[in-house]
Formats: C-alpha cells, structure tokens, sequence
C-alpha cells in the first residue's frame, strides 16, 4: 500500500474503505463508458470510438492542469512503464470496445469478471503480493464461474467473447503498473500518458476509418466516452493509493449491477441464466478473496 507508514489500525482502515469507495465509483463510469461506446460502434469503427475516447481523455488532462504546466505532465520517473501501462490500457479498452459491437453489457461485465483473479496472481511475482492456498481456491472457483458465462466448446459460446477475454488480459496488466506507478507517478502524470499513448498508436490509422458525426446524439456520445474515461480512471488511480490492489479488485463486481441496469434500460438486454449462474460464482469467490484478506492480513502463508 502506498499510504504514509506508521499508519494505527484505524487509519488504516479509513484509508481503505476511502479506496473502496473510489473503486465503485470508478465503477460507475466505466459503466457509462462501455453503455456510450456499444451505442457508438454500431454505426462508427472501433478504433474511431476509441480515439475520440482518449482524444477528449487527453484534452480533459490538459485542461484539468492548465496549458502553462503541461510540460510537468511529460516528467514520469519511470517512462518505460509508463508507456507500457497506455498500450495495456489502450489493449483492454480496444478489445472491449470489439467485444461490446457482438455481445451485451452483462456480457462483457461478467467475462471481465475474470480481472481480479489474473491480478491476484500477478500481485504475487510483480508486486509481492502474494496469495495462499484458500485464496488460490477462490481464485480456481472464480474462473470456473467465467467457463459457465463464456461454455467454450458448448453452444453458448460465441468467438466475439475472445475480444473480452483479450480485453481482461491487458485490464489485469493495466491495473499491476498503475499499482506500481502510484508510488512515483501522480495522477495527471499517469491520465496524460494513458490517453496520449493510445492517441499515438490510433493516429495513423484515422484518416482510413474516421467518420464525421452526424448527429447531436453521435457528438454527446462521444464526448461521454472522454469524460467517463477521465473521471473514472482518475478515481482509480486515487483508489490504489488508498489500498492494495487484492484489496480493491473485488469491488469491481458492483459493476455488474450497472452494467446489467443499462443494459436493460438501453438495449433491452435481459441476461441468460448461465450469466446469471457465472457471475453470481464469480462475484462469490471475489468476495472470499476479500475475506480471506482482511482475516490473514500481513500474511502470506495461508
């Protein structure tokens, strides 16, 4: 954890429970976030969607410092990671945005729901943060609960869930060096290099696939995808300086409800049974992971 040392128990935990807030918040607007680009890649290419989303990120990050202290936002002490950490970032939103043109929200929620467990193993070799044999169970049920959504090999499932499967690889690595980068890196530092990285690698491609919008509707919709984008990684970002990623992950599931609500209200989306059936497991062990770390906490053994 990133917060001062010497911290006694109850501070420790107030700064905790203020890490899991800003995580469900983040929560909310990455819910808002897929809801205005699903509405978008049905008429506009992905890679459009998902320049516009870092182009009104990156504006929203200068505007939010001020033009006269941009030249701050290039100063990162680790450069290498933080460009690595925009291509992940940049991955996760990509293969999202592809998956969210085939399948419902709830859909990608719950196969997203895999994140957590991939970076409660990464914590371990990367960041130290090292699970045990009850966690590792958690861990096993959890990607069970995601074989029930995504059935591979049965008729349920569709190749379109590869691009959310894709999507959580590079979230699970996006998520380690943002926890790494929060030591050393501040928020408008790390807001200004994730949006400005995906910017770079989707610019070439924007004078083959760009399409003017059209309608008021197209415009608001757009400009959303930046706004949610900003907001909600800048919580997360204050999320992890707040509390240890195995702390945070978990929270990530509130997103289903969002996610499952706008579904329904926008696209009329009602989920099937088997993704009813997985993200409930998954969301189970999620929370055993919790659990298991709030009662073993500081150990590393169990």
């Amino acid at each position: 954890m990133t917060a001062p040392t010497g911290l006694t128990e109850s501070e420790e935990r107030r700064l905790r429970l203020r890490g899991i807030l800003l995580m469900c918040l983040a929560g909310v607007c990455f819910s808002g976030l897929d809801t205005a680009a699903k509405l978008l890649v049905v008429e506009y290419a992905a890679m459009q969607v998902v320049f516009v989303r870092y182009l009104g990120h990156l504006a929203l990050t200068i505007a939010a410092v001020g033009p006269s202290r941009l030249p701050r936002l290039w100063r990162t002490q680790r450069p290498v990671l933080m460009v690595l950490r925009g291509i992940a970032l940049f991955g996760s939103t990509f293969f999202n945005f592809m998956a969210l043109r085939y399948l419902a929200l709830s859909e990608t929620v719950a196969i997203a729901f895999a994140a957590p467990f991939l970076i409660a193993v990464l914590a371990g070799p990367i960041l130290g943060e090292w699970i045990g044999p009850r966690r590792w169970a958690a861990v096993l049920v959890g990607f069970i609960g995601v074989l029930v959504v995504t059935q591979p090999g049965l008729a349920g499932f569709r190749w379109p869930m590869l691009y959310s499967v894709a999507s959580v690889i590079c979230y699970a690595f996006y998520a380690i060096t943002t926890r790494m980068l929060a030591a050393t890196d501040g928020n408008p530092v790390q807001q200004f290099y994730a949006s400005l990285v995906g910017c770079l690698i989707l610019l070439p491609a924007m004078p083959f696939v760009w399409i003017w919008p059209q309608d008021a509707l197209s415009l608001g919709l757009m400009a959303a995808t930046g706004i949610f984008g900003f907001v909600g990684h800048g919580l997360l970002i204050n999320a992890h300086r707040h509390a240890p990623a195995p702390i945070l992950s978990p929270f990530a599931y509130l997103q289903i409800v969002w996610m499952t609500i706008l579904g329904y209200l926008v696209f009329a989306h009602v989920p099937g049974v088997a993704n009813v059936i997985g993200a409930a497991i998954v969301v189970a062990s999620g929370l055993y992971l919790l659990f298991r770390e709030r009662k073993v906490k500081g150990s590393t053994g169990t």
